[in-house]
């Protein structure tokens, strides 16, 4: 499920050249249905979180796979720009919001025992990483071998494909919840505000933005860049395959530390390498090596934050209400996703180039990253309520 689902929404960016260019869609406007995509994601992930306690995870992850299918449909089909915001903004926004990394990471953090959950945490975001090997090839071959559309169907038989995988993975709602840390009869306003006034949690949630922005930012504008450097469309492709693959690695490594160490300064840390690694390779003048290379670093720290966040919300509150409480942190990090496709466009559209994006992104993550590594130095107790 999270692999083709993650692959999927990761690859959107290789269709943005030749949607753009046949049926009059601007790369703001594209950028905005990407934005919207990930607004929506966020805003509706604290409620899916809310509603798997009351239904289920099965209802939720399955019902979100319909709708990632039917987002994908309208994509396919459009002919303008409220088709494309409509498929790949609202309809994939709110699919992602049922079955993406927030609900994943829940269902992964009650299939196992306490000891061995970050590492879990981080072989199921390993494998949810390794969908963009398959999604941004195939889309990007159908896409030069015939067109773009043909390239959406290759990917609407790959959005069919979800739904078994969520509706298998819903079998976890047979299994009872082993840890009782969270009180049974607390409401969720009250867990909630529980978690913001904690300052570990507060602190996550905030420089989360910086995660959002700087990896959307990446998957929406870099197939733009490379054209715009004259490279082989290819090349991004390769890049997002590439960036694929070494999540995985990195998933896995970071969810193996985070069993280890403390989590909250290995995201700092993460914040930190990727902000210098931007700020590196935007500098260079880009070719398929230095490109590939890039590709290699910036996924190994990819998708590395998802088992160090899963991984720390239920180490802070437990697992119970661990899906909406990951759906709070991760508002602030598809707000960071909108400004990175949205904002990334508006800059491109007004001065022609990605400059000014990239110092305002760098920026941004050096100095969330340098609060939140330190701040993991101080030690806070959670709420004793919760």
């Amino acid at each position: 499920m999270l692999s083709l689902s993650t692959g999927m929404r990761q690859s959107l960016g290789v269709f943005m050249p030749a949607i753009t260019q046949n049926i009059g869609v601007s790369v703001s406007q594209f950028t905005l249905a990407i934005a919207i995509q990930n607004l929506i994601w966020g805003l509706m992930q604290p409620f899916t979180g809310v509603l798997v306690v009351r239904v289920g995870f099965k209802i939720v992850m399955v019902l979100g796979s319909f709708l990632y299918l039917l987002g994908i449909i309208v994509l396919a089909m459009a002919n303008g720009v409220v088709e494309v915001t409509i498929g790949a903004g609202f309809l994939i926004g709110c699919a992602l919001a049922c079955n993406g990394s927030g609900i994943g990471m829940a269902v992964a953090t009650r299939a196992v025992p306490t000891e061995k959950r970050s590492l879990i945490l981080g072989i199921v975001s390993a494998a949810g990483s390794l969908g963009a090997l398959v999604a941004a090839p195939i889309g990007q071959a159908l896409i030069q071998a015939f067109d773009w559309r043909i390239g959406m169907v290759g990917f609407v038989v790959m959005a069919a494909l979800v739904i078994p995988g969520a509706w298998y993975a819903g079998g976890i709602d047979q299994k009872p919840i082993m840890d009782k840390s969270v009180n049974d009869d607390i409401k969720p306003m009250k867990v909630v505000v529980q978690a913001l006034k904690y300052p570990p949690f507060a602190i996550m949630a905030i420089a989360y933005f910086v995660c959002g922005m700087q990896l959307i930012f990446l998957t929406t504008h870099l197939p733009s860049y490379l054209a715009l450097c004259g490279l082989d469309p290819m090349l991004s492709a390769q890049s997002l395959a590439v960036i694929g693959g070494f999540n995985a690695l990195g998933s896995l490594f970071f969810g193996w530390m985070g069993g280890r160490y403390n989590k909250l300064f290995l995201l700092g840390l993460i914040y930190i390498l990727r902000s210098i690694g931007i700020a590196y390779y935007f500098y260079v003048i880009p070719n398929p090596t230095n490109t590939l290379i890039f590709a290699a670093y910036i996924g190994f720290l990819w998708l590395g934050v998802i088992p160090l966040v899963s991984g720390s919300i239920a180490e802070m509150f437990g697992v119970k209400w661990q899906a909406m409480l990951v759906g709070i942190a991760f508002i602030a990090h598809q707000f960071g996703s909108f400004v990175g496709a949205f904002g990334g466009g508006l800059i491109f559209d007004a001065f022609g180039s990605y400059d000014l994006a990239l110092q305002i992104g760098v920026s941004i993550g050096l100095f969330a990253g340098i609060v939140q590594a330190s701040f993991a130095l101080f030690k806070t107790r959670p709420p004793s309520s919760l």
